[in-house]
């Protein structure tokens, strides 16, 4: 049963390619921001795509493979990069004030207590997962209690985009053991950061992660992998994309959690890609190989190596002006085609599990 509603409509989307093409024509072609404004129309099934209170949010855990010792030397804290980022001394703090984003971020299971915040939404399952190595990161019904608290916030929030990113130590390993899983990908491929990357490192995470591979080998259902190795940032992010693609609004996924999210939420309701634009804050290798998993790439190349969701934030204006291809041209002569209606959501999330709430 389908979840989210195609947002094929070839009547509409030959009205805005042709839209485009009468600007083209009299003013020159702008590459790749044309298919980005026909996706938009397309998902919002408007010839006049517009966005309203744009929302960053930034889904914050830790991770139990952390204890095996997965990064080269010590860094910040999942909870101290947490509050430098509410504190606005992060770039993509200043990124997302200057472009018009409201930021957010949710703590779906960071190892230590926040203080309060205004924009910290506490949604904690538990303080961190456990090691994916010696068990699951998560039992079924920690994964199940995930996804819906992603459903609420999605719900919960204004505006019609919302812009997806994760964060924490053991953020990237997870997701990638996440996307190996359900496609069978070589793990490899998604924990090379770049041609030089220090071997001894690569060669202790390869024992870390086929370690956790080999735990779970039978597990093929893709909650029940979310389950064995996601971190609760990518299941809560999983929720947040179905409620999202639910009510037609644009979803940026930016970093290897979204990546990982958007997978698990494409395997429970595959039209959910259609509602997607991908970013990427860091120019790690195993991303270019994740997203070459949707056939994507991402709207900006800037070399980044930031914290996930600077790439969001910098690409939003890009996306907006894709928008405006189409709601600033004076062409009166352009009308909506007769006939189109809109698509409405087809089935509840997990029929099969009628404890889980449906989407609105």
């Amino acid at each position: 049963m389908s979840l989210i509603a195609s947002t094929a409509n070839p009547l509409l989307e030959q009205t805005l390619v042709a839209k485009l093409q009468r600007r083209e024509q009299a003013q020159g072609g702008l590459g790749e921001l044309e298919p980005v404004a026909v996706r938009l129309g397309l998902l919002q099934h408007s010839l006049r795509p517009r966005f309203r209170e744009p929302q960053l949010v930034i889904f914050a855990a830790d991770h139990g493979l952390a204890v095996d010792g997965i990064h080269a030397a010590p860094g910040r804290q999942t909870d101290e990069m947490v509050l430098q980022i509410l504190a606005g001394r992060q770039p993509v703090s200043v990124f997302a004030r200057q472009q018009g984003l409201q930021l957010s971020v949710v703590d779906c299971g960071v190892a230590t207590k926040l203080p309060p915040h205004e924009r910290l939404l506490p949604r904690k399952i538990a303080h961190g997962t456990r090691n994916a190595r010696v068990g699951n990161a998560m039992s079924l019904e920690q994964a199940h209690a995930a996804i819906r608290a992603g459903m609420e916030i999605a719900d919960s929030l204004r505006g019609n985009l919302i812009a997806c990113a994760g964060l924490g130590v053991g953020s990237h390993e997870s997701a990638a053991l996440v996307l190996g899983r359900l496609t069978d990908t070589p793990v490899r491929e998604l924990m090379l950061s770049s041609p030089d990357m220090n071997p001894d490192l690569l060669a202790h995470l390869m024992i870390v992660v086929q370690g956790a591979q080999g735990r779970h080998r039978d597990v093929s259902d893709a909650v029940e992998v979310l389950a064995a190795f996601g971190g609760f940032e990518t299941a809560v992010m999983v929720g947040a994309m179905l409620v999202a693609a639910s009510k037609r609004h644009l979803i940026m996924v930016d970093g290897m959690a979204a990546y990982a999210a958007l997978l698990v939420a494409s395997r429970i309701a595959e039209s959910v890609t259609d509602y997607c634009v991908f970013c990427r804050s860091q120019m790690h290798h195993g991303l270019d190989r994740a997203l070459g998993l949707f056939q994507a790439s991402a709207l900006l190349e800037l070399g980044l190596d930031a914290a996930d969701g600077t790439g969001a934030c910098l690409s939003w204006p890009l996306v907006n002006s894709a928008a405006a291809l189409l709601t600033e041209l004076s062409e009166d002569d352009v009308s909506q085609p007769a006939g189109m209606e809109m698509p409405v959501v087809q089935s509840l999330y997990n029929a099969a599990n009628p404890d889980i709430p449906g989407l609105p």
